[in-house]
């Protein structure tokens, strides 16, 4: 059975933004879809994420499938750097993704410092592409935090198709964002094209 591991970001929760819609997108067209709660999300490490996505996903294989946003985007990327060679998952959705910059985080220390944590740990983007058989990376013209010169990344080292939409902002349902977006069909139909 095809299987979506669907990872939320920084803050985030299973609940929100266009999750929920995705889920269920993706549940009525067969797939078993699992939008785990990572550990702190208020204050997200690597060191937590990591292992926490690594046991939801348990054995991944071909007909396993990630879609994650934000800094759920990175925890993907460094799971799969884990991944013994001989291990390919059938695909990845990236939406709002860094791995270069990020813009406009707020002065608060521990803000910085989890910024900085992801920013600055390296990772190995030919090992992470070893272990995917295609990827797409969506951003967003608008995006106050990722600015769009993080799809370098995305498109030279991982080979991922990019996909740009217009005024998305972060791709998020908060308070505090202009433009709530409750559902992706970017994201859907990426899916479903990665696993056709």
């Amino acid at each position: 059975m095809k299987r979506v591991i669907i990872v939320h970001g920084w803050d985030g929760y299973p609940e929100t933004n266009w999750f929920p819609w995705l889920k269920k997108e993706l549940e009525t067209r067969g797939f078993k879809v699992d939008v785990p709660q990572l550990p702190d999300a208020d204050s997200p490490r690597i060191y937590k994420w990591v292992p926490a996505l690594a046991k939801t996903v348990g054995m991944p294989d071909e007909e396993t499938f990630f879609v994650g946003h934000s800094m759920g985007c990175q925890a993907i990327a460094r799971y799969l750097e884990t991944l013994p060679d001989d291990i390919i998952v059938g695909g990845a959705v990236f939406v709002a993704v860094f791995f270069k910059k990020l813009m406009n985080l707020e002065e608060d220390p521990d803000v910085q410092e989890t910024g900085k944590h992801w920013l600055t740990t390296p990772i190995d983007l030919t090992k992470v592409r070893s272990h995917l058989k295609r990827s797409v990376a969506i951003f967003s013209d608008d995006d106050p935090w990722v600015p769009l010169d993080n799809q370098d990344d995305f498109k030279n080292k991982l080979g991922s198709e990019i996909i740009i939409e217009h005024e998305k902002g972060h791709f998020s349902s908060g308070e505090s964002y202009q433009n709530k977006i409750y559902e992706l069909p970017a994201a859907l139909e990426s899916v479903l094209k990665l696993s056709s």
